[in-house]
């Protein structure tokens, strides 16, 4: 850091043994100036002595210089996370009663929070804090106990992860709105989407979903932009965070989202309905322009169909529905294995609903997934076959099938069929639970998807991006720090950049002492042959041993006796 190369201690003069005049080698009696080497790193080597024989060398490379400030204003992070982990749950609360002291000392949050997720090692017993009061956070990490916000904790599992791309009904007036403020890599994605989408659209996409008042944003037309422009800037921003899945999902208009490719080398993409069109732009098998077109042709073509029909979510299984379904009524969904949503005529939809003790009607302004949708499917097909279609660097989960889609996924005929069809969003789940998917993140405005697919994957971890009623800024870090806890990557670095953070002194590991050595048994008597020696056969020695060397002998007291005798 300072380039100066110290003086070696505790010695006046070099050593009379060695002959310094051959080589290029020479004691440093005298601190001086680390040279530089050009275009290759300096570097140096170090060596200590022990009195006991103990001796220690290692070679340090200089650190790389600090950046210069680029002139661009410093980023304020609406949340600051402290990063903890440890080799067991003693070690991690041990951590966090060593951090007490930062908590409530002069040291910036925003360099301690860097400090940990620059300079520690990442174990497997995690907790991330955050919150106004990170003492009384830490206290309950250092205690055991559990904390309603502000600190999450787990133990890194093994498994794969899957992206999740919500669906319409999913939306809410203002999503986004917060995330937009605060961080701008989503809010540079999600302007590059609106503007695809508005040239295609008769008002602002980005406006509609900021407004909280306007109740635009429940039609159709508006609502599919809507979300698939949060997802993909979602989905930007936890790419930026380095969270990469292994699989990507969608629900019905997230499937569109995920086509485009952004960098993110996941396996497999999910959606579910609108949502497998948000996964299917981030796997690359559209541009953003063909995209964000589809996207907003699809929502427009179905606004534009005749009102009515109805969708009622009942729980009963596919094998229980079958048999009651008719012409004008279609499986919209299988979103579980008891949950089953039914769309098509209002009184044919009514009746199959009222033979089953649970049901709920959903506000819908159309019979998705019906034959209510047939009348729009020819315009689409036109529109469908004016785009370029790419083979998608990610595997996308079908919503049609429940599992991966091959070369159908390039062709017209498979979208189509994806607004008529039913999604088989319970099946997608079982197939990524069957590949080895233990974690889920969901894109999208809350956790919709979460609570259907538990159901299905019980014993996974669902994490939403977002959550209804929280702050977005608390709920994205808390998916983060979720994610991070059960082992999925997380590159908190990135999280920090443009903070201009420096690093502090940080309290050492809080290492669990655990002795070995056996401890000595007050009045013991027993045989010295288990010690390896033998006894002494006399009345005021215990046992003897002869050296090593052959011409001597070490005689033992007796137990209970201190001290050695030797003899020669």
């Amino acid at each position: 850091r300072h380039g100066v190369l110290p003086r070696t201690l505790n010695v006046g003069e070099p050593s009379s043994k060695v002959d310094w005049s051959a080589g290029a080698v020479e004691l440093l009696t005298e601190a001086r100036e680390w040279p530089e080497t050009g275009d290759r790193p300096r570097r140096a080597g170090v060596s200590s002595f022990g009195i006991s024989g103990t001796n220690a060398h290692i070679i340090l490379e200089a650190a790389e210089p600090e950046p210069e400030t680029s002139g661009e204003p410093e980023v304020v992070l609406p949340v600051v996370p402290w990063v903890l982990s440890a080799k067991s749950p003693e070690a991690l609360a041990g951590q966090a009663e060593r951090l007490l002291p930062l908590a409530t000392g002069e040291v910036s949050p925003v360099d301690v929070g860097w400090s940990l997720v620059s300079s520690r090692t990442q174990f497997d017993h995690r907790a991330v804090v955050f919150g106004e009061d990170r003492e009384e956070l830490l206290r309950a990490v250092a205690e055991g106990r559990s904390a309603a916000v502000g600190v999450v904790s787990g133990v890194v599992r093994g498994g794969r992860s899957a992206f999740l791309f919500s669906g319409q009904g999913s939306q809410r007036a203002g999503m986004g709105r917060e995330l937009y403020a605060a961080f701008p890599v989503f809010a540079d994605a999600l302007d590059a989407v609106c503007a695809e989408l508005d040239k295609h659209l008769d008002r602002p996409v980005k406006e509609l979903v900021f407004d909280a008042e306007s109740e635009l944003l429940d039609r159709t037309v508006y609502t599919q932009a809507g979300l698939f422009a949060v997802e993909v800037a979602l989905f930007r921003l936890m790419e930026h965070w380095g969270v990469t899945p292994d699989y990507l999902l969608g629900h019905s208009i997230g499937e569109l989202a995920a086509v485009e490719h952004w960098g993110v080398t996941p396996d497999y993409l999910l959606g579910h309905s609108i949502g497998e069109l948000a996964a299917a732009h981030v796997a690359g098998v559209w541009s953003l322009e063909d995209a964000a077109a589809l996207v907003a042709a699809r929502g427009r073509l179905m606004q534009a169909l005749p009102e009515g029909g109805a969708m009622v979510a009942v729980q009963a299984t596919e094998d229980e529905i079958l048999p009651l379904l008719t012409e004008n009524v279609s499986i919209a969904a299988l979103n579980g294995p008891t949950s089953v949503v039914i769309s098509g005529d209002e009184d044919e939809v009514t009746a199959i609903a009222e033979r089953f003790a649970k049901s709920k009607r959903l506000r819908v302004s159309h019979a998705f997934h019906s034959p209510r949708m047939e009348p729009m499917l020819e315009e689409f097909r036109q529109i469908l076959q004016a785009a370029t279609f790419h083979t998608p660097r990610i595997p996308i989960v079908s919503n049609l099938t429940g599992t991966v889609a091959g070369e159908e996924l390039l062709t017209a005929d498979y979208w189509v069929n994806h607004v008529r069809r039913a999604v088989r969003f319970a099946d997608g789940i079982r197939h990524l639970d069957a590949q080895g998917v233990t974690t889920y993140l969901e894109l999208g405005p809350g956790g919709v998807l979460s609570a259907m697919a538990q159901e299905t994957a019980g014993d996974a971890t669902f994490v939403p991006a977002l959550r209804k009623n929280r702050p977005e800024t608390d709920a994205v870090v808390t998916a983060l720090a979720e994610l991070h806890t059960h082992g999925t990557a997380v590159d908190w670095t990135a999280y920090y950049a443009g903070t201009n953070a420096q690093r502090v002194d940080l309290p050492t590991y809080a290492f669990q002492h655990e002795r070995f050595w056996p401890e000595p048994v007050q009045g013991w008597i027993g045989d010295v042959a288990s010690f390896g020696l033998r006894t002494a056969e006399h009345p005021l020695l215990g046992a003897e041993v002869l050296l090593a060397d052959g011409d001597g002998l070490v005689l033992a007291p007796p137990a209970g006796c201190r001290g050695a005798s030797r003899r020669r």
